[in-house]
């Protein structure tokens, strides 16, 4: 067992000094969020805004000094200000073209061609089984394909995928994804127990997000299939306005009330100049597995009329039926296990759809990556 705990990395970060006021990090009182497993160190600095430049020479210095200690892994430090928060969010009411310009200052993603978001603007409408039938969709028309599940407070990824385990670290700096049914994934929920709940404040959830999109060595993909995080918050402005997405693919039931949430979910997207592809509408209907009969549960056909209105593509439906909900549970996804199903053929459907929006999005904006 490693002897790394709190009190260590405390003493530790004791001997980096802050030169403006010659005090520790620690008596400062910037050190927050400290996690510590399986010898894979984070925490965050809060510092004042206005010295964040200055502040990342620190931040250095910490990560440095604790990936030294002996029983360490990896080490990874970020800074962090609620009040950069407020000041960005400001500035977009009052000047709303300003955040015309934010997709400019977007870094890429090394090896990464292409990036899209599945959303939706409310939980519990099968959004996560839709992104990762869709990976594997994208994944069967042979392109090379990546996850990211970027539900911080509830990832599901590692049970809907079958995986179990840590991601590795070559330098204890970047995170090599984990690797299942052809697919390169990466979640939080690898990280941390399942049943382990995520007390972080916005600032650190906003920073974890971005270091496990630009800290993981994905290697060379076509696509990396992001599976946001229900609903319209901080969360999700910050991966729509920080991370260089393709477009954006919204998942709804077709009740009002999901649909009402959808549009929200688009709309977000709209005003950060990210692309949609369209909307999936999931359980359309029930098919009985018995009988064959068709049930329109949840009503039928809102997203179609949803995506009309809005002027935005209907990309198709997913039924609601056993053998999807199964396979999501127990690790097995159906798209990977049974391809020669109907259910894998309408996820292979729907990724084609998307690969096509993806290409011709590429294609308007510039020159296409190519990997060879």
């Amino acid at each position: 067992m490693s002897s790394i705990n709190e009190q260590t990395i405390l003493n530790c970060l004791e001997q980096i000094i802050d030169e403006k006021s010659g005090k520790s990090v620690v008596t400062l009182g910037l050190v927050a969020g400290l996690m510590i497993k399986d010898g894979n160190v984070g925490f965050a600095l809060e510092i004042n805004p206005k010295d964040a430049g200055e502040m990342e020479i620190l931040r250095k210095k910490c990560e440095d000094a604790v990936f030294a200690l002996p029983g360490v892994k990896s080490a990874s430090v970020v800074l962090t200000a609620e009040q950069a928060q407020a000041q960005t969010q400001a500035p977009s009411r009052a000047q709303p073209q300003q955040q015309q310009q934010q997709p400019a200052q977007k870094p890429d993603v090394p090896g990464v061609a292409a990036i899209v978001a599945v959303a939706s603007g409310k939980g519990g409408v099968g959004k996560s089984t839709c992104a990762v039938n869709l990976a594997l969709g994208l994944s069967a028309l042979g392109l090379k394909v990546g996850m990211l599940d970027a539900d911080v407070y509830g990832p599901s990824l590692p049970r809907m995928l079958g995986l179990k385990g840590k991601p590795d670290s070559k330098d204890g700096k970047k995170l090599i994804p984990m690797e299942k049914w052809g697919l390169k994934v990466m979640s939080m929920g690898f990280l941390v127990e399942e049943d382990t709940p995520m007390i972080w404040r916005g600032p650190m959830i906003m920073s974890a997000l971005q270091q496990m999109v630009f800290d993981v060595d994905w290697g060379e993909l076509d696509v990396l299939v992001v599976d946001m995080p229900p609903g319209t918050g901080d969360a999700q402005l910050t991966l729509a306005q920080r991370v260089p997405l393709t477009g954006a693919v919204i998942v709804s039931t077709p009740q009002d009330i999901a649909l009402i949430d959808a549009r929200k979910g688009l709309n977000m997207f709209r005003k950060v100049d990210v692309p949609v592809f369209g909307i999936i509408e999931n359980m359309s209907y029930f098919l009985c597995p018995s009988c064959g009969d068709r049930s329109d549960i949840f009503g039928h056909g809102g997203a179609h009329e949803t995506a009309n209105e809005l002027g935005v593509d209907f990309l198709g439906e997913v039924p609601l039926h056993m053998d999807i909900r199964k396979t999501s549970d127990a690790g097995t996804p159906i798209t990977a296990t049974e391809p020669d199903s109907a259910h894998a053929k309408i996820y292979r459907d729907l990724a084609a759809k998307v690969q096509d929006k993806i290409e011709a999005n590429l294609g308007a904006s510039g020159p296409k990556i190519i990997i060879e």
